[in-house]
């Protein structure tokens, strides 16, 4: 990462360091997909708001892309030819400040779709072409023993609730709140994960 104004990330920081990231990198395009980055994950914590989801369920969906702005690697685009990584540099940045819950949905939402598409064939069907594109290039549906090695995550539950949001997050149609409208919930997490000083 570059060295920013939030330097050094800390936990009364961060959530504003976030909130920064979306205002202005948010309206990056999403994977060749109809949204922007930000409504994307915007829109999986509306939804999980609206459909009831614990806070940090909510959370992990608001946030479970934010690699794409924080990661070495740069953004993906639909020429690339090699993965890369997004979901473990957005985990890398927020690891320090959130509780591994939410950190697992960040870091495993890939692993998920490989997950899902080889324990559920009609999964695949479903995903949009950006999708099948970046499946492809993270190692395509899991191997019998790779889903049986995730099934062991603790928190597969809720990654997996996590990818499906990110699935629906998608809508060209959607009206969103803004990242401030989920900040107080954020900072209330990390409040909790780090002790409110």
């Amino acid at each position: 990462m570059t060295e920013t104004k939030f330097d050094p990330l800390t936990p009364k920081n961060i959530v504003a360091f976030l909130g920064d990231i979306f205002d202005r990198r948010g309206g990056e395009e999403y994977l060749g997909e109809r949204v922007t980055m930000a409504q994307h994950m915007l829109q999986g914590a509306t939804m999980a708001e609206n459909s009831g989801q614990s806070e940090v369920i909510i959370v992990a969906a608001l946030l479970h892309d934010i690699g794409h702005f924080t990661s070495e690697f740069g953004a993906f685009q639909m020429d690339d030819t090699e993965d890369r990584h997004h979901e473990e540099a957005g985990a890398k940045v927020l690891e320090a400040f959130f509780p591994t819950l939410i950190t697992d949905c960040v870091r495993y939402h890939v692993a998920a779709k490989r997950y899902l598409c080889a324990t559920k064939p009609e999964y695949y069907n479903r995903l949009s072409e950006a999708s099948v594109h970046s499946l492809n290039l993270q190692g395509g549906p899991m191997t019998v023993d790779e889903a049986a090695e995730f099934e062991r995550n603790p928190n597969l539950k809720e990654i997996v609730q996590v990818r499906y949001l990110d699935d629906a997050g998608k809508r060209d149609d959607m009206v969103t709140p803004e990242f401030c409208y989920f900040a107080p919930r954020v900072q209330r997490i990390v409040d909790a994960h780090c002790g409110a000083v």
